[in-house]
């Protein structure tokens, strides 16, 4: 089994530790640069092609409302999943850096796919989809896999004394996150609406440009490869653990009857297995355990995205909701670290980072997992207080003075309907259906539509707030607009939401940097990777929650909301008992605590 990172780091001329040089005469090595611009780069391809994905799916693959939110959730949530797979391969085979290496070269590829199957010179419709869908399956292996190796090869960069910088390298990682998803949200939906390619919006560049991002990540990644400390595998990790809890459990089963009750039902295992990697195992299960209520968390968190999903006009309230998490985590996590935690520290309040935590595991050390309880009790608050100005905020969706309209044309010969300047509807003959666009709120009395030589001037009257509007188009003594109200006006302006959205970014830098940090702090050196995976998994099964609420429960709204926070504030008082129990731990420490992997030093 592997003994730790600075053995790891041992080359061989004379056994010294390689350590990467410093930053700017700081404790943060230099090879960590290498890693946050690969983040931040990685994170910008994920999160740029996810942006236009429904749109793809629904306007250009031509599949309806529900189909495109199924698929959708389907693959953020293998996203997720595939993060044991990458940390299995990393921690058991290949090792953190060389898993990073390959995976993001599958990751390259699936962009490629994904964007030559948004071409439409490249086949029929049946082609597009499968490249489509071999395209979306190569990047969730690739994101999924390489996901819980970065954090924890970037952890492995620091000295093991320097425990306060490595937990402030975790909020530098999660804003090089957040800043790839904000620059991305904001740029590949301008590529595709703005940028005019194969006669239509110009998915392929949309797709096209992340993919680039990925080749750069990738580049940068490699560049920095003389520079990292590089932990070897520690064999097949997960064999050994699973032929040790095997054999402790089937030795308790033949034995317990006979011999002495022990302490733990893994020491069962100690006939034939160390001590030292019964303690590891021990450790991440006591992780992994802690871990389970947390899914709740993201099956709220990640309907502030999905639940605004609509055929024709999600685009710009779901991408602004997202730009302003991402604006808010760049605020915030700074405002935590350098202001926050300093006062509440100045107070003498137990609110602790993991890191940090003391070794002693007695009673008066098991402090309360603060920082995560608090997130969810905030955000609980946040969907809780405002329930009704969120479902009346949403109802109008486009949000400000953005309106939604599209037109069916009922004459025998096809239309050119413009509505202002720069808005022009194309709607085909009998009975053809325009595609919806977005225009200003305003009165519009006098619209002028062409029918070959023919030109008429329709009177559409208020086009207000949010509201999304069907107009059929009739001869009837002249041209008339008929108009059908989809979905009614605002009740409620759309800032409304900002509080809200304040209150969950700051449950999740709370909840998200603690968590990467824990994940890491408290495993063993040679599982740090399966542990990150762990913390992962708990974003899937949190989608897989929304998935059979959601869908299957068939509740308004409201009531699915109120469902939710009641159901968090049940997981709020578990966890909060479950983290009271927990014993920190510090792996670094493993190597005095054991020798030849075995006994204990008194």
């Amino acid at each position: 089994m592997a003994r730790g990172n600075d053995d790891a780091a041992k080359v061989q001329n004379g056994g010294k530790v390689k350590h990467s040089p410093k930053l700017c005469g700081t404790n943060y090595p230099l090879s960590i640069a290498f890693i946050v611009v690969n983040e931040f780069c990685e994170r910008f391809s994920y999160y740029g092609m996810k942006a236009v994905l429904t749109l793809y799916f629904i306007n250009y693959l031509h599949w309806d409302k529900d189909l495109s939110t199924a698929v959708y959730h389907a693959f953020s949530s293998l996203c997720y999943f595939t993060p044991v797979l990458g940390a299995l391969i990393a921690d058991s085979w290949l090792g953190r850096f060389k898993t990073i290496i390959y995976l993001s070269l599958v990751y390259v590829l699936g962009h490629v796919v994904k964007s030559t199957g948004a071409i439409p010179a490249v086949g029929e419709n049946v082609t597009h989809v499968v490249l489509s869908m071999t395209g979306l399956v190569l990047i969730a292996f690739g994101t999924g896999g390489i996901k819980p190796c970065v954090a924890a090869f970037g952890g492995d960069q620091f000295e093991k004394e320097h425990t306060e910088e490595r937990r402030k390298f975790f909020s530098i990682f999660y804003m090089a996150i957040n800043a790839g998803s904000l620059l991305s949200t904001i740029i590949t939906p301008i590529l595709r609406g703005d940028v005019q390619c194969f006669g239509g919006d110009c998915y392929a560049l949309a797709f096209g440009v992340p993919a680039a991002l990925m080749i750069i990540a990738l580049v940068v990644f490699v560049a920095g490869s003389t520079l990292y400390t590089k932990s070897p595998p520690g064999g097949n990790v997960l064999l050994d653990v699973c032929k040790c809890i095997g054999f402790a459990l089937r030795n308790r089963w033949r034995n317990s009857s006979r011999e002495p009750r022990r302490a733990h039902w893994l020491d069962w295992a100690q006939e034939k297995y160390s001590k030292r990697l019964i303690y590891e195992i021990k450790m991440v299960l006591r992780v992994l355990v802690l871990f389970i209520p947390l899914p709740m968390f993201w099956a709220l968190f990640d309907q502030q995205f999905s639940i605004l999903i609509l055929p024709w006009l999600f685009c710009f309230l779901t991408l602004s909701c997202q730009m302003l998490n991402s604006l808010l985590i760049l605020v915030f996590v700074p405002i935590f670290d350098m202001i926050l935690y300093p006062l509440i520290g100045l107070c003498k309040i137990k609110f602790i980072t993991f890191s940090n935590s003391p070794w002693k595991s007695s009673p008066m050390t098991r402090y309360l997992l603060s920082p995560a309880l608090s997130s969810l009790l905030i955000f609980t608050c946040s969907y809780s207080l405002f329930p009704e100005v969120c479902v009346a905020a949403r109802r109008g969706l486009t949000g400000l003075s953005v309106v939604s309209a599209r037109f069916v044309n009922t004459l025998p010969e096809s239309l050119n309907v413009s509505v202002a300047a720069g808005v022009d509807f194309e709607i085909r003959e009998d009975f053809g259906v325009s595609a919806a666009k977005s225009v200003a709120r305003g009165q519009y009395k006098e619209v002028r539509c062409n029918a070959g030589l023919k030109e008429y001037s329709v009177d559409l009257g208020l086009l207000d707030f949010g509201a999304s509007y069907t107009i059929v188009l009739k001869e009837v003594s002249g041209l008339r607009a008929f108009k059908m109200l989809d979905i009614q006006a605002n009740d409620v302006h759309i800032t409304w939401q900002i509080p809200q959205y304040v209150l969950i970014t700051a449950a999740e830098v709370m909840f998200s940097v603690t968590g990467l940090e824990f994940s890491y702090s408290q495993a063993p050196p040679n599982m740090k990777s399966v542990v990150q995976a762990g913390w992962l998994l708990t974003v899937a099964f949190g989608n897989v929650i929304v998935l059979i609420v959601a869908e299957g429960a068939g509740l308004k709204q409201w009531m699915e909301f109120l469902l939710f926070a009641s159901l968090l504030i049940v997981v709020c008082i578990i966890f909060s008992i479950m983290a009271h129990l927990y014993t920190y731990v510090s792996p670094e420490q493993l190597d005095t605590m054991f020798q030849d992997g075995d006994g204990v030093k008194v």
